[in-house]
C-alpha cells in the first residue's frame, strides 16, 4: 500500500502523470495537493494552458485520492465521470490542484478537485466521481 510520495512517483512511472510532470505534495486520507508546470508543453495554440491538461491534473488527483483510500480492501478506483469548469487562464509557471474528498461510498466516491495559481487565483474547479471495483486477482 502506497503511504509515501516516494511511493506515489514509482507507482506513476511511465505514467501521464510523469509525462505532464505533475508532482504531489500532499497525500492524506480524503485530501491530496499536486503541483503541474504549465509550459508550451501543456499550452493550446493560442498559449494558454490547455483544459485537457487542468482535467487531466484533476483526474490525476481524483484517481489517486480514491486508489490509497481501497488499495488495502483488495480494490481499485476508476473514473466514472469528470467535469471542469475553466475560470481563468494562465500562460506560464504552475498550477497547484487540491483534491478534496466529498463523498465516500462503498461503492462510489465524489472528489472536488480546485486547480490554482500559485498566488491562489482559480483557474478550473473540477468535479470527479470514481467507481471502486474489484481488483483482479484481487
Amino acid at each position: 500500500m502506497i503511504k509515501t510520495i516516494e511511493e506515489v512517483e514509482a507507482f506513476c512511472k511511465n505514467t501521464l502523470i510523469e509525462t505532464l510532470k505533475i508532482s504531489f505534495e500532499e497525500i492524506a486520507q480524503g485530501r491530496i495537493v499536486a503541483r503541474m508546470p504549465v509550459s508550451p508543453l501543456v499550452h493550446q495554440p493560442i498559449g494558454l494552458l490547455h483544459g485537457g491538461a487542468s482535467v487531466a491534473l484533476a483526474e490525476s488527483i481524483g484517481s489517486l485520492g480514491s486508489h490509497l483510500l481501497v488499495a488495502g480492501d483488495k480494490k481499485g478506483a476508476v473514473g466514472l465521470e469528470i467535469n471542469a469548469n475553466h475560470i481563468r487562464s494562465i500562460r506560464e509557471g504552475e498550477v497547484i490542484g487540491t483534491g478534496t474528498l466529498l463523498h465516500r461510498g462503498r461503492t462510489t466516491h465524489v472528489w472536488e478537485i480546485r486547480i490554482e495559481s500559485p498566488e491562489g487565483k482559480l483557474i478550473s474547479v473540477c468535479r470527479m466521481t470514481n467507481m471502486i471495483v474489484d481488483l483482479p486477482n484481487g
